[in-house]
């Protein structure tokens, strides 16, 4: 560290280590001599436990061996200072430097070009900091010794074009080292490729050689190339890269063909290059005439206890209890990688007995059977649905979401919900951040040969096709079985292969059908009647024939269909959950949804000629999700649609036509996002704040949490030629939303419904400019919101209430919490005790607090001159019934002030929990001399006899512990309470 001159290194210093990813340390032989290094290093290595912090030592003139035991002249220079420092602090420092001379890092002897060096450890540094690495294992276990060793061979051959091969076993780690040197040196080069896959690649795509060029020559020339044939692709990576130093990574090659159209001539690279390849098959590397073959061999029983520790158990080695069972899984799995994550992962956290059966099981496999140790985790899935699941995901939703997949497996009767989540506790299937699942190729190559097998023990039994020239056979020939459950076909976009309807004709037991530029002809009766999934890319037809039957189907996926109709009567799909015909340009209207009653999901985003959506839409009660975006041709929705209760999710965007949504949108009471952006809308539906669920909107230029645009929406009603956002403050806090308006020119009425359903708006403060303007707004909350409040009914019956029916309800403001409670309870105990029919509520009891009360709901005062108000204590007695209570049926409290033309309005949810920021709000809006009534409204007529407030007048001097209770004292009670009741009620 580089610390100012001539200061102590304290704490402060030493915490500028933290701020570090990687602590270069440089040990000499008087390294020891410094308390200063000493205490640094000791930071160090604590960073490098607590933080992950990088440690590279660099071993001047000393040897680590040296350091580690400190032996030697370092020894005796560390000795030296014993005295000094004392034996506790000497150990600590031993323990520091033994951990430090462990690491990996550079010796440096008298002999060494330190230039060279400095040049080194630079580009290490640099390389790992470096943000685009290739994703890495969590747990690199032996793989240094690999990457040293292909590397030390790259170094030496600076001045040529390299080839270097990795040759072993899937599942050694092939591709694993492969990716740790790519990091590791990929910085000299100014081009560079990794291409994973390229097995799966070639399998899958009949265009994958020319995939394979195009990726090469995009990369490391860092622009888009399209490529026409394989030939030219030839001719321009030569020409492209034959004067450019390169590194390329070629992972996972089956055949010599892969190779010659991407490295087939070392000419075609610059000099200084490198070209590593990973493969199974050693010959190719030979044909290739490679420079180096690094073999990959199992790893040794240290480094396979290592890793399959840190899998089964979550650190580095086994717990006492099951080393022995440990170690003999081990030996079983033969060194292999793979094997020891997925059954490390498929043995954590089990009992004993299980690991013990567990091993039994292995046992009886030979150590040279790679596939069948992976089996063990998928021999072990609970039963066959288990096993139905790996296989379906495996041969078709690989790279699709986990909830689609969720949705027809379950469509299937396969329980996949459980079933996913068993797989992917095993290490059997995966799932990414973007909730796509995925699986190791290895792992995926393991389930792929199970029904390969299967289908060889039983001839006619292969269950699943996806290999296209598997698939292929099957059309061309009508070689189709009842054991078929799934089938796999894509084709180019170019091809012109068309086949007939009638080969699906005996594949009775059909559920999955995956196809991508197929032509089918003749009657589509032939189809098979068990479908539950169909993808159809490009389907042909204009329309989807009668007689194609889908009554069983739980997702149509016809992506860039050439639909014009989906159907030309209505078809009856009562299991239907999923519709997508996204893309499909010539479509012009939706299906009728009379007989699709499972409906969840209706996704018809870029279809760009559509310009109807039928009316029955609004049968659909359990819709969650319509996608319209860039359904450039609709105008309109139709009414129908509002009345979709359970819709969660509405997009419309690029809907340009779309002009007006409408006030019905209320009736979607389970909206949670609305997004309408580029659309025609002008308005936004004043009844859109009262939806409940809404958490996003994107709709008129409004965009965000609905919490943060709703305020910004109904001042934009209020007067449109204000800029809302700076008339608007929001507290986000657990419920709390303040909103504030001026009513300048503007009428409140239209407004109060609107105001009164925001769950998250609890507080309304309105600014007037004349009194009567104020008069008018209070008028228009009280009747409009709540309905016309008949003081006069009131007062006419209050005579007549009998005292056991009469009860109170207080409502505190403010801090001082002993007021409040001391005025609670002498109210309550006065209507307890009270002779008369009448109500008890203390008076003034000066310097404590100043009483103001009123018959009915609301009570006038006025802000003393004298003082400052630490709170205040709202009191009202009503008329109680067993199914009405004040809490229940209260709606708000308002406070007007006449003096300055305020209003403020606070909701019930702010009433009942007021605090020091709500107080504030209160506290600012008032001053000496204002006039100010407190109204407050109940619902369901509950009637109010009389409202009082109490202002808290005393300070923080006066001992709370001393506050007199209103009442008299004990004994003379019973003598003067009536007396007393009657004074402060003046009645």
């Amino acid at each position: 560290m580089n610390y100012p001159k001539g200061e102590e290194l304290n704490e402060g210093l030493l915490r500028t280590i933290e701020g570090c990813r990687i602590c270069v340390v440089v040990f000499s032989t008087n390294y020891p001599a410094s308390s200063w290094c000493l205490k640094e290093l000791e930071k160090i290595i604590e960073c490098h436990k607590t933080y992950g912090h990088i440690v590279l030592p660099i071993f001047y003139d000393v040897d680590p061996s040296h350091i580690r035991h400190q032996r030697g002249a370092f020894g005796k220079n560390l000795k030296a200072f014993q005295g000094l420092w004392g034996k506790s602090v000497l150990s600590r420092w031993r323990t520091v430097l033994t951990e430090a001379a462990n690491f990996s890092g550079w010796d440096v002897s008298n002999n060494r070009n330190e230039a060279q060096l400095v040049k080194e450890i630079a580009e290490d540094v640099l390389t790992k900091l470096d943000n685009t690495f290739m994703h890495m294992t969590e747990f690199p276990v032996g793989l240094e010794s690999h990457v040293q060793e292909v590397i030390g061979y790259i170094e030496n051959q600076s001045t040529k074009v390299c080839i270097v091969g990795i040759w072993g076993m899937g599942g050694l780690g092939k591709t694993t080292t492969a990716k740790a040197i790519y990091n590791r040196i990929h910085r000299r080069f100014m081009g560079r490729c990794f291409i994973e896959d390229i097995r799966e690649v070639c399998e899958t795509d009949r265009r994958g050689h020319l995939h394979l060029q195009e990726q090469l020559l995009s990369n490391v020339l860092k622009t888009k190339v399209n490529i026409q044939s394989v030939g030219i692709g030839r001719a321009m990576i030569e020409s492209k890269l034959s004067r450019r130093k390169a590194l390329i990574v070629l992972d996972d090659v089956i055949e010599f063909g892969q190779l010659k159209v991407l490295c087939g001539n070392r000419k075609w690279f610059g000099q200084g290059s490198i070209v590593i390849i990973t493969t199974r098959d050693v010959r190719l590397l030979h044909k290739l005439k490679v420079d180096f073959v690094y073999k990959m061999e199992e790893m040794d029983e240290n480094k396979s206890l290592e890793l399959f520790s840190w899998h089964a158990f979550g650190e580095a080695k086994p717990t006492e209890e099951f080393d022995e069972l440990a170690r003999n899984v081990v030996a079983y799995c033969g060194g292999l990688p793979l094997a020891l994550e997925v059954i490390g992962s498929y043995l954590s956290e089990r009992r004993k007995k299980e690991w013990e059966s567990v091993l039994s099981k292995l046992k009886i496999i030979p150590n040279d059977q790679v596939q069948e140790k992976l089996r063990i985790s998928y021999n072990g899935l609970g039963d066959h649905m288990e096993k139905d699941i790996f296989l379906d995901i495996c041969c078709f939703f690989i790279g699709k979401d986990r909830a689609y997949v969720t949705e027809i497996l379950n469509g299937c009767g396969l329980h996949a919900d459980i079933g996913i989540t068993v797989l992917m506790e095993r290490s059997l299937v995966k799932v990414a951040k973007n909730n796509k699942l995925e699986m190791h190729p290895l792992i995926r190559d393991m389930d792929r040969e199970i029904i390969r097998e299967s289908s060889t023990k039983k001839p006619g039994k292969r269950s699943r096709l996806w290999f296209q020239e598997d698939s292929l056979n099957v059309l061309t020939k009508n070689t189709g079985t009842k054991a078929i459950e799934g089938l796999a076909l894509k084709l180019h976009s170019s091809s012109r292969d068309c086949f007939k309807a009638y080969a699906f004709k005996t594949m009775d037991q059909l559920r999955l059908l995956q196809l991508e530029h197929v032509e089918l002809t003749g009657d589509y009766g032939y189809l098979p009647k068990h479908l539950r999934w169909i993808y159809w890319k490009r389907f042909p037809l204009k329309y989807m024939p009668k007689n194609f039957f889908l009554g069983g189907v739980i997702a149509i996926d016809l992506k860039h269909s050439n639909l014009r109709l989906v159907w030309k009567e209505p078809q009856v799909l009562p299991w239907l959950k999923i519709l997508n015909l996204s893309h499909s340009k010539y479509l012009t209207e939706t299906p009728d949804f009379s007989n699709l009653p499972s409906l969840e999901k209706l996704i018809l985003k870029d279809c760009p000629s559509l310009c109807k959506v039928h009316q029955s839409i609004g049968d659909l009660q359990n819709l969650l999700l319509i996608n319209l975006k860039d359904c450039t041709s609709l105008s309109n929705l139709p009414r129908e649609i509002y009345k979709l209760k359970s819709l969660e999710t509405l997009i419309l965007s690029g809907c340009s036509k779309i002009d007006k949504l409408e006030e019905d949108i209320v009736q979607m009471e389970y909206l949670t996002t609305l997004i309408a952006k580029n659309t025609a809308v002008k308005q936004v539906p004043f009844s859109i704040v009262r939806l409940k669920s809404i958490e996003y909107i994107s709709l008129c230029g409004y965009e965000g949490l609905s919490r943060n645009v709703f305020p910004s929406i109904i001042l934009s009603w209020m007067s449109p030629t204000m800029n809302p956002v700076s008339r608007i403050r929001s507290f986000s806090g657990t419920s709390s939303s303040l909103i504030s308006m001026d009513m300048h020119n503007n009428n409140l009425g239209d407004l109060v419904p609107i105001l009164s359903s925001l769950l998250n708006l609890l507080t309304v403060s309105v600014q007037c400019d004349t009194g009567f303007q104020l008069s008018e707004e209070l008028r228009t909350i009280q009747d409009e919101e709540y309905g016309s409040y008949r003081e006069l009914e009131i007062a006419s019956y209050a005579s007549q209430i009998p005292k056991h029916y009469l009860s109170s309800y207080s409502i505190g403001i403010g801090s001082y919490q002993e007021f409040f409670n001391t005025l609670s309870r002498s109210i309550s105990e006065g209507l307890a005790t009270s002779a008369v029919s009448d109500v008890f509520l203390p008076s003034d009891n000066y310097p404590y607090w100043l009483a103001h009360m009123e018959d009915g709901h609301s009570v006038y005062f006025t802000v003393p001159d004298d003082f400052h108000m630490k709170g205040m204590t709202l009191c009202v007695v009503y008329l109680s019934t067993p199914e009405d209570t004040a809490i229940e049926c209260l709606i708000s409290v308002s406070m007007v002030n006449y003096t300055k033309g305020t209003i403020q309005i606070f909701k019930r949810d702010t009433v009942i929990s007021f605090n020091d920021e709500d107080w504030q709000g209160i506290i600012s809006h008032l001053g000496p001399g204002d006039e100010v009534q407190i109204c407050v409204t109940f619902e369901h007529g509950l009637l109010v006899k009389k409202t009082a407030v109490y202002l808290i007048m005393c300070d923080e001097s006066i001992d709370k512990e001393t506050i007199p209770s209103p009442y008299p004292k004990e004994k003379q009670k019973k003598n003067v309470i009536v007396g007393f009741i009657k004074e402060i009620c003046n009645v």
